[in-house]
Formats: structure tokens, sequence, C-alpha cells
């Protein structure tokens, strides 16, 4: 039986729409009736129901983007930062292996040598490393809260889509934007998302970080085009001069555009489909709300 907290969210309910493909039991534990937040309550939960594994999906991401992080942000700290390692507490007194859904939103850019983020890689968009969000400042101070914990997956998720119109999902996101800013991303395929982190605990891959993003890089540009192939969406887009436009007119907060390296997560046989390849299947099922 496996412990889901964050079941309600839309990478939660992803994780739910999985297990239940694969017949596996699993409980979504909901604060209303289980404190999760209080490590003692998540001790004895976890004692009581011994699950096989945890996966916490629990976050503050703000909504509609980032920027609702500015307006709340001891929520967004709580959420990203001091829950991950209640959740750790918790699991290490009760000796529960589980998985933590971080965010690659910690980077900026790409490396000096133009390739992608490795794991090893210190966060360059975080409090030590500003300007950033406070989102991806709270995500990083997470990540560092975990950096002991030898019983943990954290899973690096980046600007999730999938084929479904919702308005969490990114490509609905670009479509119904009135502006676009260009930039170059690794992205990550929601339903290959949760199908490869839940594959580490089911291949028992080594605990650590990875970065969970299909391979490649996407532009906005190229996805547009992608998008207006696709007949998707026909309406005329619309771009941002650069992004001190989009800062002045778009933005309360500096945004992560960076590239990652997924090479890490392939090594160990879990191989996630090529962004452009994986974009164009996406808008080839498209299925409006």
């Amino acid at each position: 039986m496996i412990y889901l907290l964050g079941g309600s969210g839309y990478v939660g309910q992803a994780y739910q729409a999985l297990l239940t493909r694969k017949g596996i039991p699993f409980r979504n534990l909901r604060r209303a009736e289980v404190d999760y937040t209080i490590p003692s309550v998540l001790k004895a939960a976890l004692l009581k129901d011994k699950p096989e594994f945890l996966i916490n999906a629990a976050g503050y991401t703000g909504k509609p983007n980032v920027d609702a992080c500015e307006l709340d942000k001891a929520e967004c700290l709580f959420g990203n930062a001091v829950l991950p390692g209640r959740i750790a507490q918790a699991c290490k007194e009760a000796n529960i292996p589980w998985g933590h859904v971080s965010s690659g939103c910690i980077y900026n850019g790409s490396r000096a040598d133009g390739k992608g983020f490795t794991e090893k890689d210190t966060p360059n968009f975080s409090f030590r490393h500003g300007p950033c969000s406070f989102y991806s400042g709270t995500k990083a101070l997470g990540e560092e809260v975990l950096a002991q914990e030898s019983n943990a997956y954290i899973w690096r998720l980046r600007i999730p889509y999938d084929n479904i119109d919702n308005p969490r999902n990114y490509l609905t996101k670009l479509m119904r934007y009135a502006r676009l800013l260009e930039a170059t991303n690794s992205i990550s395929e929601l339903n290959e998302f949760v199908a490869s982190t839940f594959a580490c605990f089911e291949k028992r891959i080594p605990f650590g970080i990875y970065n969970v993003t299909n391979p490649g890089d996407a532009t906005t540009h190229g996805i547009v085009e992608q998008i207006k192939k696709s007949g998707v969406c026909k309406k005329e887009f619309s771009f941002f001069n650069d992004e001190t436009e989009f800062m002045k007119l778009a933005a309360k907060t500096p945004r992560s555009n960076c590239v990652l390296d997924s090479s890490k997560l392939a090594s160990f046989g879990i191989h996630m489909t090529e962004v452009n390849e994986s974009v164009d299947k996406a808008l080839r099922e498209w299925k409006k709300a």
C-alpha cells in the first residue's frame, strides 16, 4: 500500500490515476482526517498502516502562477521548505522510504558549457544565488532540508503538461496567455513524470536527486509552431519584445527558464520521450475542457 500526500492537486491527481491503473492500493491522505504536517501524527499513521512507500506531492505553487507566492510567503515557505523536513522526520522514525516532488525551477539558464544542469550542480536561482522568485527560493530550501536524508528520492519536475486542457497545463497556458515570453526550457510530460518517479521505487534505484524531464529542450516559439500545426489553437500568438518588457508589464517576480540534464534517470533504465515528440503526441491527442 502507498501513502499519497497532496493527492488532490494537479500532480497528485496524476499519481492517483497511475496507481489506480496499476491496481496498486493507496491511501490519499487528507489533512482533514490526518494532519500530516505534524510529524508525530504522520508517524503514528505510518506505524499503524505500514505503507511500503510514501509520495509527497503536497506543496505550494501559487495560482494561477508563481506570482501568487509573492503574496502568501508564509504558506509558500511552510509548504515547500518546512513541510518536507517534517515528512522526512516522520518517515525516518517509522522507517518508511519516500519520494518528494521538487522543482527544476531552482536553476536559470544553462551551464557554462551550454549543457543542461545536472543533479550535482548548485542551484543558481535560489535565495543563496538570487535574484529569484520566492517560490524557487523555497523549493531550493526544501532540497537543502532533505540533503542528508538517506531514504528519500527528490524528483525535480519542470513545467508540467499533458494532453488534457487544464489551467495548470503548460500547453493550455500558452494558448490562453495574451502575450508570451520567448525562452528555452526543459519541461515534463505529467503522466511520464509520475510513471518515471514511481518507477524509481519499483526498480529500487538508489535514493537521491533526479531531474525528471523529457530529454532535449523546448523553446516557446517552437511549441507555438507545434500548436499551430496541430490545429488545436489557431489564434495569432503575440510575444513580448524581451524579458525586460515581460517583467514590466506582466510579472511580479523573475521566472526560471532553464535546461536540465535528465541522463542520470535514464542511466537506471527509466526513459522518457524526447520532448518535441512528446509535445506532438499531447497535441494529437488533445482533449478540450
